[in-house]
Parts: structure tokens; C-alpha cells; sequence
């Protein structure tokens, strides 16, 4: 089992200058890979540009390419090799998506020929794969780093590393503060038996984060929308100062560690919240969203990413499957507002406006969201795949009610079957067992 262990750095300034200078040396190679390839593309030659091709014409050059103009004497000893490896590793994974998403092998949005990275715009990082790096023995509070030393940390990471074998450690600077990310390898640990809550269903929202079907809400902070004011502030100071100024540099950096603030508030909130989930109940049922297309109507747009929906599918797959729980990730076509969760009536249409559900079959009225959670804690306990004694969503008569305990009848064709897709969306990452 793979697993990232972040963990902040606490650097002197001689050592901040070392970081600096082994990630501009990583996009120093990136961008004379690069423009080899494109050079290569012109003159309509094979380009070679896996990430050993790389390396091997990187090893052969860099006595020419990483020079001091004034001097003539090579620079590149000053920095780590691991630093020039890993820039080259992201134009060679750069270069990899990109073909795959031009041949239609690559599935998400269609990526595009990779760009020069600029000092002013790229995150600065590298990592380290080979040689002596990550923990240091007797020494819980930091991290060893080659040709920079060691590195204070602000947490005990060999505490969060427990043990375990650290296979790479990437080390980037977010929002004017240097983190290092390790990839440890654990033994695969049994899973738990599953916590005792029953189940739950959760139906996302914009105004509140999540509703659950007992009736808790879970409030939206709007990490975003409460620092909006202070981010158009420092936006609109950071336009006005001159390019390559320091000022200006201080600005950026200002307006950084906002949109850090903003997206350690939403992170936050996520992290507690699924933790919360994953600990409580032993089934838990999620729509699928498809928050792209919702991403389209500009006037949620905002909103809706900043509730982070995937981000919150996200972490309750990989908790779940730590603590035993099942997810079962109900399909988007359900239509879980529009149904009546007493007797089951389909409304053939429901404004976003309107907060409370009306049923016009038995009169119920509910709360909008917690209608909608109770019907996805009720399709998330169907059968996965649903045939004909498996029970439908819906019904072909003009009652247009739903039926939550299917009749008895002859299967029929494949395709007329109704799916409610309460799939497990952990499934693939439980242990299974004979």
C-alpha cells in the first residue's frame, strides 16, 4: 500500500536559498528538454523523449548547457542530480499524457504540448528518488536532504512515517512555505470490521456543504467567498507594481499565501468532516455529480468548486476503506430531489429555488435536502446491478410513483432495466478474502 505523508518544512535562509536554486535547476532541465524536442519536431526528426532519452542527452550536454556565461565553468555541481532527474521526469510525463490524449488513450480533458515554465508562474519543487534522503535516525523532527543537509520540520515526521519504507520525496513551495511530500510503502493492513452506525445517506449542496438523511447539517465555511474581498485587494496591489521589482515579489507572495489560506480553510473542513463520516457509520451512500456541467452555469461556477465535490468524494473513498465502511456512490440520473421519500411520487419538475419539498401525493413536507439524502440512503441500499426481480427506480404506470419493493416478474431485455448505480465506490480498494 502506497500512501503520502506531508509534512512542512522549517528551512534557514542559506538552506532556503539551496531549495530555490535545486528548483530552478529542475526547471532549467525541463525547459532545455523541451525546447530539444521542439527543435527536433521542426526538423521533422523522430523526437525521443522518454524519460531514460532524456536523461542519457541530458548527462551528454549539461557540461554545455548548464555553464556560466561570465566564468565558462559549469554550474550544475552545485545542485543534486536528483534535482535536474526530476524536471526531466515531468517533461517526459508531460510529453507521455499528451500523446496518449492526442490518440484518445488518455481519458479527462484533452491535454495540450507542454509550455516553458517561468520563474514567475511555475511552483518551484523537485524530488528525490535514489540516494540518501527522508528520515534521519534519532532525529524525529527532520528530514535529510542531499547537498542541502537537514531540514527543520514543523511536525514529528517520523511519527507519520511510522516505520515505513520512503520510496520518493517531492519537496515544492506553496503559498511562501517549503513542504515535503514522501511516498511511503506499508504492509497491506486487514480490514476492520465496519464501524456501527448503520447507514447514511448525503446529499451535497452549495448553501450547506452536506445534509445527512438523520437530519444533520453540515454548514458551508465559503472558504472562498469570505476572503474574496481581501484576495481583489491584494490582486488589484500586486497589478499596479512594476514587473521584476521587489515589491512586486512581496505582493505575489502576499496574494499566495491567501489562496493558501483559502484552500487550507476548505481542506480543513473536508478533512473532519469524512473522517467524521468514515468513523460512524458503516454504510454511507454519495450521488455522482457531474460537477463539470455544473461548473458550466457561470453563476454557480464559483460556488460549486468551492465546495470541492470530488475532493469530498474523493477522501471518503480511500477513508472508507481504511475503516471498513462501504460506499455506494448512487447515479446521477436518480432523482433524488424530485422524489417523495414518504410515498415515493416523482415530481416532473423542481426549481433550485424552491427550499422545501411539497409532495401533491401524500402531502408530506420536508426539508429539500434531508428528502434528498433519506432517497439516496434508500437507493444506496439496492442491489448494484438491478434486473427484474431487483427492483426498478420507476414505474411504467401513470402514478408515476417509484416502487421500493420490486414485483415478481418475467426478466426482461437488458435494454429496459433500471439502474440506480449504488455501486460500491470503495470496492476496488477493499481487501477481499476467500
Amino acid at each position: 500500500m502506497l500512501e503520502a505523508v506531508r509534512v512542512a518544512l522549517d528551512p534557514t535562509p542559506r538552506q532556503e536559498r539551496l531549495l530555490e536554486s535545486h528548483a530552478g535547476a529542475a526547471r532549467f532541465a525541463y525547459n532545455k528538454g523541451l525546447a530539444r524536442v521542439r527543435d527536433m519536431l521542426e526538423r521533422g526528426d523522430e523526437p525521443e523523449w522518454s524519460y531514460y532519452a532524456l536523461r542519457r542527452w541530458w548527462n551528454q550536454a549539461k557540461d554545455t548547457l548548464a555553464v556560466d556565461e561570465a566564468t565558462g565553468e559549469p554550474w550544475w555541481p552545485e545542485n543534486s542530480k536528483e534535482a535536474y532527474n526530476s524536471g526531466l521526469e515531468s517533461l517526459a510525463d508531460a510529453l507521455r499524457n499528451f500523446s496518449k490524449s492526442r490518440k484518445g488513450r488518455r481519458k479527462g480533458r484533452r491535454m495540450g504540448f507542454p509550455r516553458f515554465k517561468s520563474k514567475d508562474r511555475a511552483v518551484p519543487g523537485f524530488a528525490y528518488t535514489t540516494g540518501s534522503f527522508g528520515i534521519i535516525d534519532c532525529d524525529p523532527y527532520a528530514l535529510k536532504l542531499p547537498r542541502i543537509g537537514r531540514v527543520h520540520c514543523m511536525e514529528d515526521a517520523s511519527r507519520r512515517v511510522d516505520g515505513a519504507k520512503v520510496l520518493r520525496m517531492s519537496v515544492s513551495r506553496r503559498g511562501g512555505r517549503w513542504q515535503a511530500s514522501l511516498t511511503v510503502e506499508r504492509a497491506d493492513l486487514p480490514v476492520p470490521s465496519p464501524p456501527k452506525g448503520g447507514s447514511v445517506g448525503i446529499d451535497l449542496g452549495v448553501k450547506e456543504l452536506a445534509t445527512l438523511s438523520d437530519g444533520t447539517v453540515i454548514r458551508n465555511p465559503h472558504a472562498l467567498r469570505s476572503n474574496l474581498g481581501r484576495l481583489k485587494k491584494a490582486q488589484r496591489n500586486l497589478s499596479r507594481k512594476r514587473k521584476g521589482s521587489n515589491r512586486r515579489r512581496e505582493a505575489r507572495t502576499r496574494v499566495a499565501r491567501l489562496h493558501a489560506r483559502v484552500a487550507d480553510l476548505r481542506r480543513d473542513l473536508l478533512d473532519k468532516t469524512t473522517t467524521m463520516l468514515a468513523r460512524t457509520y458503516a454504510d454511507i451512500s454519495i450521488e455522482d455529480l457531474n460537477v463539470a456541467g455544473m461548473v458550466r452555469n457561470h453563476r454557480l461556477a464559483r460556488s460549486v468548486e468551492d465546495a470541492a465535490f470530488a475532493e469530498f468524494r474523493r477522501q471518503l473513498e480511500y477513508k472508507t476503506a481504511r475503516t471498513g465502511a462501504r460506499l455506494h456512490v448512487i447515479d446521477r440520473w436518480y432523482p433524488s430531489s424530485k422524489t417523495c421519500s414518504n410515498c415515493g411520487t416523482v415530481k416532473a419538475k423542481l426549481s433550485l429555488s424552491e427550499r422545501v419539498y411539497h409532495c401533491d401525493g401524500c402531502g408530506l413536507v420536508i426539508d429539500r435536502d434531508v428528502n434528498a439524502a433519506i432517497n439516496i440512503q434508500v437507493a444506496g441500499s439496492a442491489p448494484e446491478t438491478l434486473n427484474a426481480r431487483g427492483g426498478s427506480g420507476r414505474r411504467a404506470d401513470t402514478s408515476r410513483r417509484t416502487t421500493r419493493h420490486p414485483m415478481k416478474r418475467e426478466p426482461s431485455g437488458g435494454e429496459s432495466r433500471v439502474r440506480l448505480g449504488a455501486g460500491l465506490g470503495n470496492e476496488a480498494m477493499q481487501t477481499k478474502t476467500n
